[in-house]
């Protein structure tokens, strides 16, 4: 082994004289290196210098005090004072850490300063065997109510939360804003939302205490959101066929792009922006609020929600207004585009309003309430050249109806003949279609 190493030491002594540097740059080994090991010696030829970026690094911060709390009141109180001068107060963000500023004490870096100051721990520590620094505190504006148990902390946040929007339906996602005036000092921060989330889900600061259970009950809080939820849907519902909004009496129809509007005096003020057309949208196709509710669906066809969907509801309403204008052409069933199906003369003034009919017919109206503002010329043209309604399993049955009633799926072209005679308004449209 001696041999190898002494031929390895003559083989680097060569490749160095040989090298093509400068003389001052060549590697020179003297007498010492060359007694040195063989891997030392060639641990220093292979080594490289750091590069820039590694020598740019920041060392990591260091590890937290275990226990800050056990820190020395004094420095407590520079630190405290450095913050208020900085900040202005001592309403300490809840997740504050002190950042390495040469304000505060270095015991003191990137310790929780919040949660160190404002705990009974602290408390017991440090103040309450020492009167005297009661004052002292008092003349920093120490926040004293941030020492209390967390649920007087939670519930005068809604409280005030109450106070601001006359309910505590408060959003998972809200925290108590910072610095702001609508709400304590000491309540700023907390995780309102959150906590109303725990005590509702896991019984959290109320389990075993029914005084906090009748607090929030006060309050008027909610235990079951999704029962709170379906019932404003209904609420909304009922509200909506009381006002008389559905064409159809004997179903509750909501358009899909229907929004409760805003400041509405019919409505109340929980119910402003509610997307009830969405809402009976997302019924009808996911099944929200009525999934393995039955109960649920039994209350909404009460109110005479339609599970069907607005496109069934739709072909019914055509199907049942073509009946009626093939019976009076014949057993014919062409109807012009620009067809709305009538109401009586003098009727719609009156019901728009709120009168009753203000004129006495002769004859009965052959066309009912629900249908009067139906444009079935626009609905069957589109019937003809869409396809509308004719798509699905009952695409078959549809089509069949529609040939029962005499449509005639390609009309003549042209100008269409206005029929001859007397009659009155509603009772004779022309039986061809144009502008197809």
């Amino acid at each position: 082994m001696r041999g190898r190493g002494n031929t390895v030491l003559q083989l680097l002594v060569a490749l160095t004289s040989r090298s093509c540097l400068p003389i001052g740059n060549s590697l020179s080994l003297s007498t010492t290196q060359i007694t040195r090991p063989l891997s030392s010696i060639a641990t220093q030829v292979t080594r490289r210098p750091p590069s820039s970026s590694s020598r740019l690094v920041a060392p990591p911060p260091p590890a937290p005090i275990t226990d800050p709390i056990s820190l020395p009141y004094e420095t407590a109180i520079q630190t405290l004072k450095a913050y208020k001068s900085l900040h202005g107060d001592l309403a300490i963000p809840r997740r504050y850490i002190i950042p390495p500023l040469p304000q505060y004490p270095p015991e003191w870096h990137y310790t929780p300063l919040a949660k160190t100051i404002y705990s009974l721990k602290w408390w017991k520590r440090h103040i309450s065997s020492h009167p005297p620094r009661v004052s002292q505190l008092n003349s920093l504006g120490f926040l004293w109510e941030r020492l209390q148990p967390e649920w007087n902390l939670v519930l005068e946040a809604l409280v005030y939360f109450h106070a601001a929007h006359g309910h505590v339906l408060v959003p998972s996602s809200f925290v108590v804003p910072q610095n702001s005036p609508s709400y304590p000092p000491a309540t700023w921060g907390i995780k309102l939302g959150c906590a109303v989330t725990r005590i509702r889900s896991r019984h959290d600061f109320i389990r075993g205490r029914g005084d906090r259970m009748d607090q929030l009950n006060g309050l008027g809080f909610v235990w079951d959101w999704n029962e709170y939820r379906f019932q404003l849907f209904v609420d909304a519902l009922k509200n909506y066929a009381r006002l008389g909004l559905s064409r159809d009496e004997r179903v509750l129809r909501v358009p899909i792009e229907f929004v409760v509007p805003e400041g509405s005096k019919e409505w109340r003020e929980e119910l402003w922006g509610y997307p009830l057309g969405v809402k009976c949208d997302a019924v009808r196709m996911k099944g929200v609020y009525v999934k393995n509710y039955p109960e649920r669906r039994r209350v909404l066809k009460e109110i005479g929600f339609w599970f069907g969907g607005n496109s069934n509801l739709g072909w019914l309403e055509v199907v049942h207004a073509a009946a009626i204008y093939s019976k009076m052409h014949g057993k014919r069933l062409c109807v012009p585009t620009n067809f709305v199906v009538p109401a009586p003369p003098g009727m719609s003034d009156a019901k728009r309003h709120g009168q009753g009919c203000c004129c006495d017919l002769e004859w009965p109206w052959p066309w009912p309430e629900q249908l009067w503002g139906l444009p079935l010329g626009q609905r069957l043209r589109d019937v003809r050249l869409k396809g509308r309604y004719l798509t699905g399993q009952l695409a078959a049955s549809r089509r069949a109806q529609l040939d029962a009633l005499g449509f005639e799926w390609n009309p003549k072209r042209g100008r269409r003949k206005r029929c001859l005679g007397g009659g009155e308004p509603g009772l004779q449209e022309c039986c061809t279609v144009s502008d197809i």
